[in-house]
């Protein structure tokens, strides 16, 4: 009986480097994407993004990132990567293929998309935690006539110049948007905050400090951020943003919620109230915004930079592997027998982690699959490409 493959769900970086590790090791597998391409989330994503980590931390298993990249990857620069690495690594990726739901059966795994059943071995999701859009349930705001749109929109400044912006939540995306819109040309830039961020300044070598940090207790990590924060960032409290009662790293382990890494740039921008700082949105109306302070606001944009979902329920939720969020309950291992979750454990350097986590995965796999299946598989491979490269010496030779 022929053995199913591993089916991987997602061709971002946790996707690639989960099927890269695994054909590595023998072990058929493909690629289902939702997308036309791979790296979809990362083409939809607004101009100026950067990796907040340097690129020697954000390399996936057995490439290393083009001479030239700049320390901190571009939007771009990442999407190039992870086309050269899907090609490099000869990975079978299906686009413009949804999945819709999981379901165990008697021989391992059915993969259920619109086109029809596809059979696996095992499976690895890795759709992205960024994956769904969310944007907060505020009272009201069904009937608000105003523009409001999810960060997933945003692209650049220029659809913004001349107009009033409020960009809700602090995070590293919100933070960036906020800046880029106040030195581009709007004429008045306010960000909404409900919780205080943890802040961080971009730096190359704060993501290995950050994962040195996560091997020690969180309130000792917390004790030596807070030494750096008062050192790098100072007290923001006049301009609105206070230092959190929960450290980074608490804050960390118990909501997986990262800090806002963000440039000097920003910080001065906040200084020079270029970014003016505001309560959290409370409700909408049909023309206006309601900040918890009872102040009235009527921008002439809302951007809500206000965090994804992983819009794992669809798929996933009846299986019972889930918690109240859709974030799974097991990252480190089979979320049940022949199922796991990569790329769910939002970490310093979390494109560099993946890596690391989807070849400890493709290392457990390859260790239980069949060696003679492994082995028949490998040869079918290099017969395969034996033949290409025959073909392709052929036509060489007669020209055609």
């Amino acid at each position: 009986m022929t053995q199913r493959p591993v089916d991987v769900i997602g061709a971002g970086p946790a996707g690639l480097a989960s099927a890269a590790e695994l054909r590595r090791r023998g072990v058929p597998v493909i690629v289902l994407e939702r997308a036309e391409a791979v790296a979809a989330s990362w083409r939809g994503r607004y101009d100026r993004l950067r990796l907040n980590s340097s690129r020697w931390l954000s390399q996936l298993p057995g490439m290393r990132w083009p001479r030239g990249t700049g320390v901190f990857p571009g939007r771009d620069d990442v999407v190039r990567y992870l086309e050269a690495y899907a090609e490099r690594g000869g990975v079978e990726v299906r686009v413009n293929t949804r999945v819709d739901r999981i379901d165990r059966d008697p021989e391992g795994w059915t993969v259920r998309t619109p086109s029809g059943d596809v059979a696996a071995s095992q499976v690895i999701v890795a759709a992205g935690y960024d994956h769904t859009p969310d944007i907060p349930a505020w009272p009201g705001r069904e009937s608000y006539r105003g523009r409001l749109l999810h960060a997933a929109e945003y692209k650049e400044p220029s659809p913004y110049e001349g107009r009033d912006v409020l960009v809700v939540g602090p995070g590293c995306s919100g933070m960036e948007i906020a800046y880029e819109l106040a030195t581009n040309g709007a004429r008045r830039v306010r960000l909404a905050v409900r919780t205080p961020p943890n802040i961080l300044l971009r730096s190359p070598v704060g993501p290995l400090l950050a994962r040195l940090a996560m091997h020690t207790s969180p309130e000792r990590a917390d004790a030596v951020m807070a030494v750096v924060r008062r050192r790098m960032i100072g007290d923001l409290s006049d301009y609105g943003l206070p230092v959190p009662a929960e450290g980074i790293f608490t804050r960390l382990h118990r909501l997986r919620v990262a800090p806002a890494i963000i440039d000097k740039q920003t910080l001065d921008a906040i200084r020079d109230r270029r970014i003016e700082i505001v309560r959290a949105v409370d409700a909408l109306d049909e023309h206006a915004v309601h900040l918890a302070d009872g102040s009235r606001l009527e921008p002439d944009a809302v951007i809500a930079a206000t965090g994804y979902r992983t819009g794992l329920e669809p798929i996933a939720g009846h299986l019972g592997v889930l918690d109240e969020r859709g974030v799974p309950l097991e990252l480190h291992g089979e979320a049940a027998p022949g199922l796991r979750f990569i790329g769910y454990l939002p970490r310093p350097a979390h494109i560099g982690l993946m890596g690391q986590d989807a070849r400890r995965a493709a290392a457990e796999i390859a260790a239980a699959w069949p060696a003679e299946r492994r082995s028949t598989w490998r040869g079918r491979r290099r017969a395969a490409a034996a033949g290409l490269r025959g073909r392709a010496g052929a036509v060489a030779q007669t020209g055609r």
